[in-house]
């Protein structure tokens, strides 16, 4: 009995140990289908991974989030480009113009998005009108006012040449009552773009900005580029209007201006226009703060301060800012295109304005004005003060109108200041 006990007792414990071997067997084989599965899987989240990050790679680039129309304004900002450094039109606004109108129209950079330099330019600076303001005191540091006070008559001129503004608000306004005409622009669209007639590009932006900043980018191009074009565009219009004896007129040289009559001049300009068109102060207010560094002999540093350093620092950033309004989204409309059409008709309507109050104050005068000098009445310094120095020439060897066009220059500065505050007030800017 012993025995059969003891074999028993074995053979329950080898059974015992099979059964426990083959258990063992098949949790370590499900383990390693386990583990197997686990390590295929990896691989697979892996491979998965890697092609999932290719795609993104590839989305994120230039090459699929650029569209048609981004490629279309980057062509625009090149012929921009070309024009400022091949042609050589205001070259120092319009290559960084240009370039800002490349930024933003690559979208994946995000320049114009928070987070963006642009974006926080043109927050800083255009919206809240900073950069044309400081533009305003370096003009105001560089410009010279002496043929203006010698000759205050020519102030007439600078006024005249303003018409071409409120002309073209009209029109633009007008424009909604032709049936079927796909443009139509809000009151405060329409002053923005009568604007252009100033032939002012810190104004325009200025006035802009506060009225219809989304028009910005297209009215900013419009006014540099007819400012850059005032060789082009001007010469036909005088010529048309005035007659050869007229253009051949030679002006008495100007009055020696004291020293005394330069200073208290921007003062006096700043008082009145405190009292008449306080909206008009910040432009006006600046220019005179700038011309009065100039003209009052202590402050040398200071007006070439803002002659120099401030001026070309804020024109870079001005400039960049303006370009980055010219995205594809917003400036590849009709609107954009109605807007270079008005721009133009407002500056040749603003120099024909100028150019007929100079041929009223020829007759008013007995022959001693030459009416040339009133297409300098668009405020684009100094550029149409030598355009009408040109046309003379061309008429009369001898004639030197240079400084007599640079009083009605000057004034069409003040003009278009002016001019602007007027709309401000108006609309509530």
């Amino acid at each position: 009995m012993k025995k059969a006990g003891i074999i028993i007792l074995i053979a329950g414990l080898l059974t015992a140990f099979m059964t426990a071997g083959l258990h063992g067997q098949a949790f370590a084989s499900d383990t390693a289908h386990k583990t197997a599965a686990v390590e295929q899987h990896k691989e697979s989240v892996q491979v998965h991974s890697f092609g999932g990050s290719i795609v993104k790679l590839w989305q994120s680039t230039g090459l699929t989030t650029t569209s048609g129309k981004n490629l279309i304004m980057i062509l625009v900002g090149f012929f921009l480009m070309y024009l400022g450094v091949g042609r050589g039109y205001e070259p120092l606004l319009m290559v960084p113009i240009a370039f800002g109108a490349i930024l933003v129209n690559i979208p994946a950079a995000g320049m114009m998005e928070p987070g963006g330099i642009l974006y926080y330019l043109y927050n800083v600076g255009i919206i809240t009108g900073v950069f044309p303001l400081l533009i305003f005191m370096g003009v105001g540091a560089h410009t010279d006012f002496g043929p203006l006070i010698a000759n205050p008559k020519t102030a007439l001129l600078g006024a005249a040449a303003q018409f071409g503004i409120f002309v073209t608000l009209i029109g633009a306004l007008a424009l909604q009552y032709l049936p079927g005409f796909p443009i139509h622009f809000t009151l405060q669209e329409a002053a923005s773009i009568g604007i252009i007639g100033g032939a002012d590009g810190p104004t325009a932006i200025y006035t802009t900005s506060k009225l219809a900043p989304h028009l910005l980018g297209a009215i900013a191009i419009a006014a540099y580029s007819y400012m850059a074009l005032v060789p082009i565009i001007q010469p036909p219009i005088m010529k048309l209007l005035c007659t050869k004896e007229e253009m051949q007129v030679e002006m008495q040289q100007l009055r020696h201006v004291s020293k005394l009559e330069r200073i208290v001049f921007p003062i006096m300009v700043l008082v009145l226009c405190a009292a008449f068109i306080p909206s008009a102060v910040p432009l006006v207010g600046m220019l005179m703060f700038g011309n009065l560094l100039k003209e009052c002999g202590v402050t040398e540093r200071l007006s070439k301060a803002a002659q120099n350093e401030i001026l070309n620092i804020v024109t870079i950033f001005l400039a960049l800012t303006v370009g980055a309004k010219m995205d594809a989204e917003h400036f590849l409309t009709a609107q954009s295109i109605g807007i270079l059409v008005l721009g133009l008709i407002a500056f040749s309507i603003g120099t024909a304005s100028g150019v007929i109050m100079g041929k009223i104050m020829y007759r008013m005068s007995g022959g001693k004005v030459n009416p040339l000098i009133g297409a300098a009445g668009v405020s684009a310094v100094p550029m149409a003060a030598r355009v009408a120095q040109k046309v003379g020439v061309e008429a009369n060897p001898k004639n030197f109108l240079l400084m007599h066009a640079m009083g009605p220059n000057v004034a069409g500065v003040i003009g278009s200041a002016l001019a602007a505050g007027v709309l401000l007030s108006l609309l509530g800017g």
